[in-house]
C-alpha cells in the first residue's frame, strides 16, 4: 500500500519499456530485516512483474533468483532478482537498468512501516466516492 513503491512500479515499467532488452539488463535487489521469511519479497516480485510487463514478457520462466558459482553467461532478457537479510531495514528496493557504459536505477527505500497505513487510508479515502469497481494504486495515484 507505498505510495512510492507505486509510483516506483510504473515508472520500471516505463522504463523497462523505453530501454531494450538487447541493450539493458534488468537486476531488481531487496533487503529486508533479519526476521523476514520470504524471498524474494512480494514487493520486488510486484517490480519484476512491472520490469516484464514493460518488456512484454511474463515474469515467470525469464526471472533469475539464484546465482551461485559458475553460471555462465547472463541470458539476455531476464530479470534477475537479489535478496539481502539484516538488521532492522524496513525495506530497500532498486531497480537497475544496466546498459554499456551506463545504468538507470530507480529506489524506494522505507524507512516506517506507518507508510503502509498512509497509503491504505489514502486508498480508502479515495474509493469512497467511486462506484463499485475493480481499482488499483495506479487509480488512486491518477496514474491509469
Amino acid at each position: 500500500m507505498s505510495l512510492g513503491v507505486n509510483l516506483l512500479a510504473v515508472l520500471v515499467e516505463q522504463a523497462a519499456r523505453a530501454l531494450d532488452g538487447d541493450d539493458f539488463d534488468i537486476e531488481i535487489l531487496e533487503m529486508h530485516h533479519r526476521h523476514k521469511v520470504d524471498a524474494p519479497s512480494g514487493t520486488a516480485l510486484l517490480l519484476g512483474e512491472a520490469a516484464a510487463a514493460g518488456r512484454e514478457i511474463p515474469l515467470a520462466g525469464n526471472d533469475v533468483r539464484v546465482r551461485d558459482g559458475h553460471t555462465g553467461v547472463r541470458k539476455p532478457g531476464t530479470i534477475g532478482f537479489a535478496t539481502l537479510r539484516g538488521g532492522s531495514v524496513v525495506g530497500d528496493h532498486s531497480v537497475v537498468l544496466a546498459g554499456t557504459g551506463e545504468r538507470v536505477t530507480l529506489s524506494h527505500h522505507a524507512e516506517d512501516r506507518a507508510i503502509f497505513a498512509r497509503g491504505a487510508v489514502k486508498a480508502a479515502l479515495w474509493a469512497r466516492a467511486k462506484k463499485p469497481g475493480l481499482y488499483s494504486m495506479r487509480d488512486v495515484l491518477g496514474l491509469s
